[in-house]
């Protein structure tokens, strides 16, 4: 079993930043891939971005390259996404999910998640 807890969700105005952090326990292992993804009322889950735990690949959606970043701390048992340059079109609730099985690398696509998170909102105001 993994346990994940999002946090750091809020409301900015747009061009604003936001770092998201997804607090992973339980049975993770050591080339897992962890992912976050959004969805906004009336439309489906989208991925963002992923990373696997060993830090050693990441993968970002088109949508949102070059604006944010995925990171894992091992320490804390953590993974950020660190949002930059916000748009109102990133207004969406976001979660962290985790696949819980060994990874040769990440994957925007929900179905092979089986862990997820309660999800954090984010909103942008333009």
């Amino acid at each position: 079993q993994v346990q994940l807890v999002e946090s750091g969700g809020g409301s900015v105005q747009a061009g604003g930043s936001l770092r998201l952090s997804c607090a992973v326990s339980g049975n993770i292992y050591t080339n897992d891939c962890i992912g976050w993804f959004r969805q906004a009322p009336g439309k489906e889950h989208e991925g963002v971005a992923a990373i696997l735990t060993d830090g050693s690949i990441t993968y970002y959606a088109d949508s949102v390259k070059g604006r944010f970043t995925i990171s894992r701390d091992i320490a804390k048992n953590t993974v950020y996404l660190r949002m930059n340059t916000l748009k109102p079109e990133d207004t969406a609730m976001y979660y962290c999910a985790a696949v819980g099985a060994r990874q040769t690398y990440p994957t925007l696509s929900p179905q092979y998640y089986n862990y997820w998170g309660q999800g954090t909102q984010v909103t942008v105001s333009s």
